[in-house]
């Protein structure tokens, strides 16, 4: 069952749970009076809708029932009724006149039905006073012509969850402003669908089959706020696509197979889009968006991006959300969010970032959310992360941390913002082998050391090693006098570091001699 549909399921039950202490003693058999005017009956042997509802009752919820058939006289003696409600029912077979005495109903719902399969004609002829209808999860194949033309106050219409192939136009809906076709059969959609619907402003055709959108399709339903059609099969958008709908605020692609779309699909000058979803398609590159100057958030995770221009965001300056992640991004331009200054969320998790550059966020100092997860990050640059003014969190675990001298910028941030950062004790360090697999979090600042080159040593010559009973003795012979400190280093069956530290502060001699106890 639809997670949608379940939910309601809860509510309702839930409600009818809190209802026990507000029975009325006029209350149907088997059911649960809210209110003298609300009803609800659930139970799973009830064959038939109740006789005895009062004639005060306005909505009436019927939800798990065994009840097969509405006939003609079913709901006559209900006529007041403004909201009728059926989900999850064993609803086989609704008879053409069975609302005929409901010209009050404002809302219906005939939801979860898996044996309903037909509408006939003239079932909702005279519900002129309904503004919403939702069919959603029952088994309807097509739609008679005319089946909503009676309907003129109607503004929702969802038709969800069916296993509809074909539409017919919607000519008479003239008031619809929701128009849910999601989890269908659908293949094609034709302009003239939706030839009236002039007022509509939210289309959700998520989880279809359909696999190509002409140009003009949105040309009589100008007045769009949300466009869904996550899930479908869509592999291209035609330029100028959406170059009517001023008013879009949602677009939803996500999940269908688009690889590219021109710079021309977003050819309007103005525009109100706040929100764009590609997330889940085949994207390799992207191009323009520099007339989407509204956008707050672009998710673009899940796609197969490996670079970015350097200038793609320029003139999205009112972004706060940017989501990259799960693409094949191995390097950022370094300007490449310069001029996002109100950017509150930059997810760049799951890529192949193996370097980044220092003053990458130097433009962003409102961030709160920050994910470099899961890349192949082994240090990084001093000062990446000191631009943020605001309480943030940060995500840094999954990368190959090499956890030498060159990390110490990191350690010590990390140290002093520990409380931000989330998964903490799954940033692990890769290298070098003796502190493989340690937290980060955990290793002393003493620990952070890199092999020392030539040019590094100091001039030591002549050592020698000598071991006797429990010592080990180090002898060396050094020409420049200077200042020397000598660590060594046990590692322990556990995998922990004993360390042993002297320092030769005193005017030097030409030899020094240590002794360490033998382990």
């Amino acid at each position: 069952m639809d997670k949608e549909l379940g939910l309601i399921l809860f509510l309702a039950l839930l409600l009818c749970h809190r209802g026990n202490t507000q029975s009325h003693t006029s209350c149907p058999y088997n059911c649960q009076c809210f209110t003298s005017v609300q009803i609800l009956c659930s139970y799973e042997r009830m064959a038939s809708l109740p006789r005895n509802m009062s004639r005060q009752v306005k909505d009436f919820i019927l939800i798990n029932s065994a009840v097969s058939y509405l006939f003609s006289h079913t709901l006559e003696e209900s006529p007041q009724l403004t909201k009728l409600i059926f989900l999850s029912n064993a609803l086989q077979s609704i008879h053409a006149q069975a609302f005929e005495h409901l010209t009050e109903l404002q809302e219906l719902e005939i939801s979860g039905n898996p044996l309903l399969e037909h509408l006939y004609l003239g079932t909702f002829s005279k519900q002129g006073n309904l503004t919403k209808l939702l069919l959603n999860f029952n088994r309807f194949k097509t739609l008679p012509p005319g089946m909503f033309d009676s309907l003129k106050q109607l503004e929702t219409l969802q038709m969800k969850g069916n296993i509809i192939s074909d539409l017919p136009p919607f000519p008479f809906l003239h008031n619809l402003r929701v128009l849910d076709l999601s989890q269908n059969m659908l293949e094609d959609v034709k302009r003239e669908t939706f030839s009236s619907l002039a007022r509509l402003e939210i289309l959700r055709m998520n989880y279809n089959l359909i696999s190509n959108l002409t140009s003009d399709m949105f040309h009589n339903i100008s007045q769009l706020i949300e466009l869904h059609f996550e899930g479908n099969k869509l592999s291209e958008l035609p330029d100028d696509i959406f170059f009517v709908l001023t008013k879009l605020k949602v677009l939803n692609l996500r999940g269908n197979l688009l690889t590219t779309f021109s710079d021309k699909v977003f050819g309007f000058e103005t525009t109100n889009l706040k929100e764009l979803i590609l997330k889940g398609n085949r994207l390799t590159e992207l191009s323009s968006l520099g007339s989407l100057t509204s956008l707050t958030d672009l998710i673009l995770s899940s796609n197969r991006l490996s670079d970015l221009p350097e200038d793609i965001f320029r003139n999205v300056t009112a972004l706060e959300n940017l989501d990259l992640s799960e693409n094949q991004l191995a390097l950022l331009p370094e300007t490449i969010f310069r001029n996002l200054l109100s950017i509150k969320g930059i997810y760049l998790h799951k890529n192949n970032l193996s370097k980044v550059d220092s003053k990458l966020f130097e433009d962003q100092p409102l961030l709160q959310q920050l994910y470099l997860s899961d890349n192949q990050l082994e240090t990084l640059p001093l000062g990446l992360l000191d631009p943020f003014v605001l309480q943030y969190t940060v995500r840094l675990h999954g990368n190959p941390w090499k956890c030498d001298c060159h990390m110490s910028y990191l350690h010590d941030w990390v140290l002093e913002n520990s409380r931000d950062i989330e998964m903490l004790e799954r940033m692990l360090c890769a290298s070098p082998v003796y502190l493989r697999r340690r937290a980060v979090v955990s290793i002393d600042k003493d620990q952070l050391v890199c092999p020392a080159s030539k040019e590094d040593m100091p001039d030591v010559r002549g050592c020698s090693l000598q071991a006797t009973s429990d010592t080990v003795i180090i002898k060396c012979k050094v020409d420049k006098c200077s200042p020397m400190t000598v660590k060594v280093q046990f590692q322990e069956h556990d995998g922990s570091i004993m360390e042993h530290v002297l320092k030769n502060e005193r005017q030097c001699s030409n030899e020094t001699t240590i002794e360490i106890p033998a382990q």
